[in-house]
């Protein structure tokens, strides 16, 4: 499989443009399967499941609409994030098992800088335990699945700007927050998380990676 990692800030259409033609060169079996790790300008996108009045203030950020999963989220410098083109007839995977080792994956790489990420049961995404009942969300999974190859996947908070968040109910969920890296105490450069990341990889799907 090929690992890419882009420098520059991609534009979201570009970026969803790009995954669809990758997803059907896939399922044509004219390509390699593909992780590749970006970053977005600021936006929001809202997913399938997004429902107007959480995006509270768009604050002049584009907003798009997207295919994948998921309600609203945000995007932008800062964030580390992994689109992930698998085919998962190859790999004798169902949908539910494939976001279950994004989550491990995500965990993962957490564990690798000393932190505990966890599920939490209704709330998708990856969470960091801040004590007297707080939870703040880190990492973000959203998929789609097309002819068995997937294509969007997961984001990290590494130093985004959080205040970009007050825009929209990330995900639906209101009594919790969000986090980063940084934000934790961890100020970690992308090239170390992209490392991490590579080796987290390789320990829960296994295969070649940066």
């Amino acid at each position: 499989m090929e690992w890419r990692i882009s420098d520059e800030l991609i534009d979201y259409q570009q970026a969803v443009r790009t995954m669809e033609e990758r997803v059907a060169a896939i399922r044509a079996d004219e390509a390699d399967e593909l992780v590749w790790l970006l970053q977005h300008p600021a936006l929001y996108t809202a997913g399938t499941s997004a429902k107007e009045a959480d995006l509270l203030d768009s604050g002049g950020l584009p907003v798009y609409r997207t295919g994948r999963g998921g309600q609203y989220t945000y995007h932008g410098p800062g964030q580390r994030v992994a689109y992930v083109m698998l085919d998962l007839q190859r790999r004798k995977l169902d949908i539910r098992c494939y976001v279950a080792m994004l989550e491990d994956w995500l965990i993962a790489t957490l564990n690798r800088f000393s932190l505990r990420g966890e599920r939490r049961e209704g709330r998708v995404g990856i969470w960091i335990d801040r004590g007297h009942g707080r939870d703040d969300k880190i990492g973000a999974i959203g998929v789609r699945v097309r002819r068995w190859v997937t294509y969007h996947g997961i984001s990290l908070n590494v130093e985004p700007d959080l205040s970009h968040y007050d825009g929209i109910v990330p995900c639906g969920i209101q009594e919790h927050g969000v986090t980063s890296l940084v934000d934790l105490g961890l100020p970690i450069d992308m090239a170390e998380v992209d490392v991490q990341l590579a080796q987290a990889w390789a320990d829960i799907f296994g295969g070649e990676t940066i």
